[in-house]
């Protein structure tokens, strides 16, 4: 594919950086600033600002007009997350779910009344999605989930758990998959898609404190929760149709690269002030070497990122670059953190809100953060398992 871009893709990123320039959220725009500490204030500065995103044109920008989207291409997508990243605006990772997975999800498979109920308040931020696809027995391997969904009338009742829900306890729906057929040949069979009220009976959210100090991730208890079967996505029995899409969604407009392009700039002026042995950090070779090798890296990552576009462009479906890219940029950002760490030594431990703190106290809370990116999304192993099969096309022994 050609990366050059066209005229008119480069008057779309001008205008996208100047509109982000001219409306950031005051204390937004540099490194370190994660909006409110406290989590439901987050949630409404997030709601907030997506809203804004909402009434100026440029919420959902993939989405099509017809459902309040603007109707961009995937290139444009990747455009604007580069911008996005590079402007450091609002994380809005707590709306994700919705906007990323659940809105696309029920323009392709979703019923007409579903649409209509959930895609315009999910585009301007006012509620909050979570999803229900991890167990404790089925992480990466989705279709060994045991949450039973047992039909009865017009009526599907829900009893198990899931983990690692993110934002559980803030969310007012949530995507869960069940399995409503336990004597399926096969166990890609009988598992069924449904969009479940957060608020009814029988719902428990426990959350789980991570090592950052936050509460993101979530344990859920279903108690024998009566969802609606008009509730269901797709067809009964017939959901892991429904959950390709919504992974391949997520696969589609990866762009791992535009978040650890603005860390990597980030890095190398740090390391250009870091003392170290009489000079700074950059003066090291080593240093040199390993900034290089990731600036590097997240180059090539941007590449693959544009790969895969072109490829859901052609065919409709991202291709294999999707687990390509996982696996890459995981790796890679936990190398970048860890490499400010090294730099940094005691002073990388200092918190946000300390004055010492280098960076406002973002990379102690990125070095944290970063262990979980080769667990979440699908581990590194799995990743590894699926490149050896479908795109080296290893055998299996």
């Amino acid at each position: 594919m050609d990366f050059r871009e066209t005229p008119e893709l480069t008057a779309f990123r001008v205008q996208v950086r100047e509109w982000l320039q001219a409306n950031l959220p005051p204390g937004s725009g540099k490194p370190g600033r994660r909006g409110p500490t406290e989590p439901g204030e987050r949630i409404r500065f997030a709601k907030a600002w997506q809203a804004r995103l909402f009434d100026d044109g440029w919420a959902g920008l993939a989405w099509p007009k017809q459902y309040g989207g603007r109707g961009e291409g995937i290139i444009e997508q990747l455009v604007w997350s580069e911008e996005y990243a590079r402007a450091w605006a609002p994380d809005l990772i707590m709306l994700a779910v919705g906007i990323d997975l659940v809105g696309p999800v029920l323009i392709s498979k979703g019923k007409p009344w579903q649409r209509e109920r959930f895609l315009e308040k999910i585009l301007n931020g006012e509620e909050v999605w979570c999803q229900g696809f991890s167990e404790p027995d089925a992480g990466s391997d989705l279709a060994a989930l045991r949450t039973r969904g047992e039909v009865q009338g017009d009526e599907i009742v829900v009893t198990g758990q899931k983990i690692w829900t993110s934002f559980a306890q803030y969310a007012q729906w949530c995507i869960l998959i069940v399995r409503t057929d336990p004597e399926a040949p096969k166990k890609h069979d009988g598992i069924s898609f449904l969009l479940v009220d957060m608020a009814s009976p029988g719902i428990e959210v426990r959350a789980l404190t991570e090592m950052t100090g936050e509460d993101w991730f979530n344990e859920v208890f279903f108690d024998e929760v009566r969802v609606p079967i008009e509730n269901v996505v797709g067809e009964i029995d017939k959901g892991w149709d429904v959950i390709l899409d919504t992974l391949s969604v997520e696969r589609a407009s990866a762009a791992p690269h535009a978040k650890l392009e603005s860390e990597l700039a980030l890095l190398r002026a740090l390391a250009k002030r870091v003392p170290l042995r009489g000079g700074v950090a950059a003066d090291d070779p080593v240093i040199r070497q390993k900034l290089a090798e990731y600036s590097t890296g997240c180059l090539t990552l941007k590449v693959n990122a544009y790969r895969n576009a072109e490829t859901v462009l052609r065919t409709g479906r991202p291709g294999p670059q999707g687990s390509l890219l996982k696996l890459s940029w995981s790796e890679l950002d936990q190398k970048v953190k860890q490499l400010a760490s090294e730099m940094l030594g005691p002073f990388g431990l200092l918190l946000e809100g300390d004055p010492r703190a280098p960076d406002a106290g973002h990379w102690s809370h990125e070095v944290l953060w970063s262990r979980a990116a080769t667990i979440y999304a699908g581990t590194s192993e799995v990743q590894r398992n699926i490149i050896s099969d479908r795109v080296l096309r290893l055998p299996r022994r």
